[in-house]
């Protein structure tokens, strides 16, 4: 099973990602061990997530929310 997940950083920006263990890879992202973005924006809360089968609709997904603008992420996040 493959996680897409949003993030909600220290200024209010949203990150998304996916991964196949979500607690590992929240915990990298905490310990200043994941992405640049997510680091310097430290501290991090997961405000979303979504279970898909394989890897490959994980990063289909994760393309579109990528696409959106902030208002639309955050409405995802809100009625999530």
């Amino acid at each position: 099973m493959w996680h897409l997940y949003i993030l909600r950083l220290s200024d209010d920006s949203l990150y998304t990602g996916i991964t196949k263990d979500l607690e590992r890879r929240l915990e990298e992202h905490r310990s200043g061990d994941g992405s640049k973005y997510v680091r310097s924006r430290l501290p991090c809360e997961v405000v979303y997530t979504e279970e898909h089968e394989d890897r490959s609709s994980a990063l289909k997904r994760e393309a579109e929310i990528k696409d959106w603008n902030k208002a639309r992420k955050e409405r995802l996040v809100r009625n999530g």
